[in-house]
């Protein structure tokens, strides 16, 4: 008697209802998401609760829990999509290679208060207080440095980045250069101590000045918001130039109208 033919009936595809399922699953953590970034316009990081975010919802507490264990997961994965988010503006504002540092710093610089004056309430969970008994996990790094690399890639097409001050008095000494030495294994090519200091200098500068604003402690000491940030980034900018380049622009920061 001749074999009989195999089954050759075709199954669907397996991962249909796979997909379905990860498609809701992304759709209700964004849901999630969003609720909490409306607590954090309410109450605050500290008082970020899933409980709250359930009743937001209407769902039961434990299906959010399904999602996020706790509170503490909930605020990581806020902190690696604000830091994204972040980071990624600061990478599409910078024009990249062919354009002058400079011009590349001050595109940055003003893009990353644009981003902050957008996300008042997300530059506070980046930027402000830190949250009582949550200490970032490792997660965060990578999402945390984005924006960091965006400087460092600037600062790195610089002439001269890479070269250690022939002055031994402008040199930094061992135990410091060691201490922004992670800072400095972000760039793309080897950058000197001092420029690596420098640009975290920059860096420490800008966020100040932002924190500064949207904290509100200009009131009534700057009239204008916009005059004083371009003329501190204007100052930053060509200090930094003037520091790493070597041969630095004299006025590197074109006026924002034009």
């Amino acid at each position: 008697m001749p074999t009989p033919p195999a089954d050759r009936t075709e199954p669907g595809p397996p991962s249909a209802g796979r997909n379905a399922r990860t498609l809701a699953r992304a759709e209700l953590t964004r849901a999630i998401l969003d609720s909490a970034r409306r607590q954090l316009a309410e109450v605050g990081p500290a008082g970020l609760s899933l409980r709250a975010v359930s009743r937001d919802l209407d769902m039961a507490s434990s299906a959010v829990y399904r999602y996020f264990a706790n509170r503490d997961a909930l605020l990581t994965a806020l902190l690696v999509h604000t830091y994204d988010d972040l980071g990624a503006a600061a990478e599409a504002a910078d024009p990249g290679t062919g354009v002058d540092p400079a011009t590349r710093l001050t595109a940055v610089g003003r893009a990353f208060r644009t981003w902050a004056r957008a996300h008042p309430h997300e530059y506070a969970l980046l930027y402000g207080s830190p949250v009582p008994g949550y200490v970032a996990p490792a997660d965060t790094v990578g999402p945390a440095t984005r924006i960091t690399r965006v400087l460092l890639e600037v600062v790195a097409a610089v002439p001269g980045a890479a070269e250690r001050p022939a002055d031994d008095s402008a040199r930094l000494d061992d135990a410091t250069a060691a201490a922004i030495a992670p800072v400095a294994a972000l760039a793309s090519r080897p950058l000197a101590p001092e420029t690596v200091a420098r640009a975290l200098q920059t860096w420490a500068t800008l966020v100040g000045q932002v924190s500064l604003e949207l904290f509100e402690h200009l009131q009534d000491a700057v009239l204008d918001h916009d005059a004083h940030f371009e003329q501190v980034l204007r100052q930053v900018v060509a200090d930094l130039m003037a520091d790493v380049a070597a041969d630095p622009v004299a006025d590197p920061v074109a006026d924002p109208a034009t």
